[in-house]
């Protein structure tokens, strides 16, 4: 079993930046797949960003692009995301989650184990 805690959280300015930490425990991380999505009132969860097993490949959505990092360090089973340039709309509650595959994973269903979530607000 894989539990997943996110953290960073928080209220900001449009313009600011938040870290967003992954922590895992239970089974490792190492071998799989790792992303972020969110989701907005109202709205569908929506991918923002992942990860490959090693970090040598990640992707994140057009949305956040430039703006994003998702970077992960296996030795601490946790995943970051940089959010930089926070604007009103990238407001929603965030979800890491570990996938299915050791390859960039892009879709929800190519994964497994998710987070509770952290509520990210951006006012401007």
């Amino acid at each position: 079993q894989v539990q997943l805690v996110e953290s960073g959280g928080g209220e900001v300015q449009a313009g600011g930046s938040l870290r967003l930490s992954c922590a895992a425990s239970g089974r490792t991380l190492n071998t799989y797949a790792m992303g972020w999505f969110r989701q907005a009132p109202g709205k569908e969860r929506e991918f923002v960003a992942a990860i490959s097993w090693r970090g040598a490949y990640t992707a994140e959505a057009d949305s956040v692009k430039g703006r994003f990092t998702i970077s992960r360090d296996n030795a601490k089973n946790t995943m970051y995301l940089q959010m930089n340039s926070l604007k009103p709309e990238d407001t929603a509650v965030y979800y890491c989650a570990r996938g299915t595959v050791s390859y960039l994973a892009t879709t929800a269903a190519m994964y497994n184990y998710w987070g509770q979530g952290t509520q990210v607000t951006v006012f401007s």
